[in-house]
């Protein structure tokens, strides 16, 4: 059983470096299709999973990308139809059939605003022609539609693009808690960390593994080991209206290295995600600090 369970870990890991040069990639387009970078990385979780036990099953390997593109853009319309979200645009085919005027700079820049406002084949089409640069055709095969569909649905979302500025709500949340675990990691106060801690909590090290209670606790003896020879910083703020941990690697690094996103429950932390090893989040990302 162990060399089963080696075998595959190692079968994994080659995967992971088999797609990496395109992980980058996915993430944008998922992000921009949920509408936010957190829920982006949960849909490129689940592609690759996707993938990489289709790619099991497969006598030969398919090409790589557009088949990685075409699992991501099925993945994230059953990610927005479990959060209710209407993914057929019916009256499409009705819009005037004018060739897409090419955007600016500027149109790409607001429509990383306003993706979460779009109906999703309208996300699809924009992320695949306008951030990932594909061709019309390539992403007309990505999102298995026709080529007449795509051009439609980016007219309508470039003209909403320019009509069309996004606000983000704040979700409510205990700034006081938030701020208490950065200051706590800050002085490495380990055991003040660990005390936060209950047999509920459960740890999501993103890309790497998932723990629950004890073994969540054991997530602070990893930074106890790395804190002499990693100079971090924590600081609480917000990411897409979302209460985060900022981990700034050197701690005067004017930018955040990666996030750490955390759940109350009444008495204890009730989930921590730690994006340490998804620095594409932190690429992207406009971080601000609590007041």
């Amino acid at each position: 059983m162990s060399d089963l369970v080696h075998d595959m870990a190692e079968a994994r890991l080659r995967f992971m470096e088999l797609v990496a040069d395109v992980r980058p990639e996915l993430h944008r387009y998922c992000t921009r299709m949920t509408g936010s970078l957190f829920d982006g990385e949960d849909v490129v979780q689940d592609t690759l999973a996707r993938a990489f036990y289709a790619l099991a099953e497969m006598e030969s390997a398919p090409p790589l990308r557009p088949w990685l593109f075409r699992i991501a853009h099925n993945t994230a319309l059953d990610f927005l139809r479990r959060a209710g979200v209407h993914t057929a645009d019916v009256d499409l085919l009705e819009v005037p059939m004018t060739d897409p005027v090419e955007p600016d700079g500027a149109r790409v820049e607001a429509a990383l605003q306003v993706f979460a406002s779009l109906p999703p084949l309208q996300r699809s089409a924009l992320a695949f022609k306008d951030v990932l640069g594909l061709s019309l055709e390539q992403t007309a095969e990505n999102m298995g539609v026709s080529v007449l569909a795509v051009k439609a649905a980016l007219v309508r979302a470039r003209a909403k693009v320019a009509t069309t500025a996004a606000s983000q709500a704040r979700a409510p949340v205990d700034l006081d808690r938030l701020r208490t675990y950065a200051h706590l990691f800050n002085e490495r106060n380990w055991d003040g960390l660990r005390a936060l801690f209950g047999e509920e909590t459960r740890l999501d090290l993103v890309s790497r593994h998932q723990r629950k209670g004890r073994g969540a606790a054991e997530y602070f003896t990893r930074y106890a080991d790395a804190a002499p020879k990693e100079d971090l910083r924590a600081q609480a703020g917000f990411v897409e209206g979302r209460p985060v941990i900022a981990m700034f690697r050197p701690s005067t690094s004017p930018r955040p290295a990666y996030f750490v996103t955390l759940e109350f429950g009444p008495h204890h932390v009730t989930l921590v995600r730690d994006y340490r090893h998804v620095p594409t989040i932190a690429l992207e990302a406009t971080f601000t600090s609590t007041p």
